[in-house]
């Protein structure tokens, strides 16, 4: 019998940082266009990883790249370059800033290009104080992102306030939210919930992100802090002088299961960003986990946050810089068990009606097949 030639059309996602099963790139988005796309093939190109197919989806890797920053990303977008013309797509996703430099590349071949903002690049570089001379690379970045996606088939991003920046240079903008998978809705009655004397942060540790706030805080209540997470060592060194640090329990980098069952056992989840440019339009995936999970949220009192959290009555907003406010969130929590599960009832309940990944998921495809004609 003659060889028969594949004729399936290919989807192809691109990313030179992410991890193995990162949640936006592989859970979310190339799991629904597999399922959703069934005539089209969904290829995934990561580095240092596992080949192998998995959830209809085919994962490619190229080798992992050491050294330097700069060596990094120059010689590991090149790898993810050749393997994406090795694969021939019709369509590419693109996941990472330091891929726009092959997005007009792969546009010249005739290939359609997308481009999926996850961060607000520029002001995410206004925050970084080891950025010389930030406030010109921010300049500069954001006049590059508009001059590449500008020229593209399609730009996704990861919340409203960034669709918006890019609607003034590309009328094929979408906003795709990060809100949580139907598998991560933990729908489990709050009393069979065993709560014990611990507030939880889940995700990365930096100082932007108020850890050192977070943990000063610790000092003032006698709760503990779940901190699940890596911290450089740099970091901790700083973090382990502060006296909240005997109320905090280090737990490193954690799965997904242990991560549902720390959050089972919480009471509350805190997510308290300091107000650098690119957080208070953020919505960080986190707090809809929290509310998934029918944990109160412990946030920043950025407008945003606010609208959702306090106006919902899902939540306790507090100035992130001010440990005290932290702390007294905490111990009202603790001390008005009944009110903080209400609270977690409502976030639940708007995660099922409202922030789910199912709504993005549609909103994800009616998007594809604009891309797609």
């Amino acid at each position: 019998m003659p060889n028969q030639t594949n004729t399936r059309k290919k989807i192809i996602h691109l990313s030179s940082v992410h991890r193995d099963h990162d949640v936006r790139i592989f859970l979310k988005e190339c799991r629904s266009l597999a399922k959703l796309f069934p005539e089209y093939e969904v290829h995934l190109i990561l580095t240092g990883v596992q080949e192998r197919m998995e959830d209809l989806v085919q994962i490619h890797t190229v080798p992992k790249v050491e050294g330097s920053r700069l060596k990094r990303m120059w010689t590991t977008v090149n790898h993810v370059y050749r393997k994406a013309l090795e694969l021939n797509g019709d369509v590419y996703h693109l996941h990472d800033p330091e891929l726009m430099r092959i997005a007009l590349l792969l546009k010249r071949k005739g290939k359609k290009v997308i481009y999926d903002a996850h961060e607000d690049l520029p002001r995410q570089i206004l925050g970084k104080s080891y950025v010389p001379m930030r406030k010109v690379v921010s300049w500069v970045m954001e006049r590059v992102e508009d001059f590449v996606c500008s020229r593209l088939s399609g730009i996704v991003t990861a919340t409203p306030h960034i669709a918006n920046r890019f609607r003034r240079i590309h009328s094929n903008t979408i906003d795709i939210n990060n809100f949580p998978l139907e598998t991560e809705i933990e729908f489990i009655s709050s009393k069979e919930m065993k709560k014990e004397n611990s507030v939880c942060f889940i995700g990365g540790i930096s100082p932007i992100r108020g850890t050192q706030e977070l943990v000063d805080a610790m000092a003032l209540t006698d709760c503990h802090l779940e901190l699940a997470g890596e911290i450089s060592v740099d970091f901790k060194n700083q973090l382990v002088k502060s006296k909240g640090w005997t109320n905090v329990r280090e737990l490193g980098f954690i799965d997904r299961k242990t991560s549902m069952e720390l959050k089972q056992k919480s009471i509350a989840g805190v997510v308290t960003f300091l107000p650098y440019p690119n957080h208070v339009n953020a919505q960080p995936n986190k707090i809809f986990e929290y509310m998934a999970a029918g944990l109160p949220v412990i946030g920043s009192n950025f407008q945003m946050w606010r609208e959702l959290l306090v106006e919902n009555n899902c939540g306790i907003c507090v100035d992130p810089s001010n440990p005290k406010e932290i702390s007294d969130a905490i111990t009202y929590l603790k001390n008005h068990p009944d009110e903080a599960k209400l609270m977690g009832e409502n976030g639940k309940k708007l995660v099922h009606e409202k922030y789910n990944w199912n709504v993005e998921e549609l909103k994800l495809a009616s998007f594809y097949r604009t891309i797609l004609g």
